[in-house]
C-alpha cells in the first residue's frame, strides 16, 4: 500500500544524445525507481534527420536513442521491465525482433507488446517506448 502522505517526485530527463522532443512532451520522466521513456523514432540526434534504410537501420537508431535516454537517467537495457513496439507494418516484426534481441544480451527480457499502427510520426517504420528501473 502506498503511503498517501508521501509525495512521489517527477524529474524530467533530457539529453542531447537523443532527439529533442518535437512536441509537448519529455524524452523521459523519472519517478524513482521507475523511468518512463517517450516513444523514440529513428531520428539521428546529430543532425535531426530521419535515418535512411529499412526496418533494421531504423530499429537500431531507435535503440541508440533509447540507450542515450536510459543512460542519462542512470539506467540501461538490463533494467528495462516493459517495452512497447509500434510498427507501421507487422511484416517487419521478424527483422525488428532481430535488432531488438541484440540489445538485450543479459538478464531477464522485459515484458513487451508489439502492435501494428496505421501511422507513426514522420511516417517512420518503428517507434519504441520503455519503462525501466533506475
Amino acid at each position: 500500500m502506498i503511503d498517501k502522505t508521501s509525495t512521489l517526485e517527477k524529474k524530467q530527463i533530457r539529453t542531447e544524445k537523443a532527439p529533442a522532443a518535437i512536441g509537448p512532451y519529455s524524452q523521459a520522466i523519472l519517478v524513482a525507481p521507475f523511468l518512463f521513456t517517450s516513444g523514440q523514432i529513428p531520428v539521428d540526434p546529430s543532425n535531426g534527420q530521419l535515418v535512411e534504410g529499412g526496418i533494421e537501420a531504423q530499429t537500431r537508431q531507435v535503440f541508440e536513442n533509447l540507450k542515450a535516454v536510459l543512460a542519462e537517467a542512470g539506467s540501461d537495457f538490463s533494467k528495462v521491465v516493459k517495452s512497447t513496439v509500434f510498427l507501421k507494418d507487422m511484416n517487419d516484426f521478424g527483422k525488428m525482433n532481430e535488432v531488438y534481441t541484440s540489445y538485450f544480451k543479459e538478464g531477464i527480457l522485459p515484458a513487451r507488446s508489439a502492435v501494428q499502427v496505421a501511422r507513426l510520426p514522420k511516417d517512420v517504420a518503428v517507434e519504441i517506448e520503455m519503462i525501466a528501473l533506475v
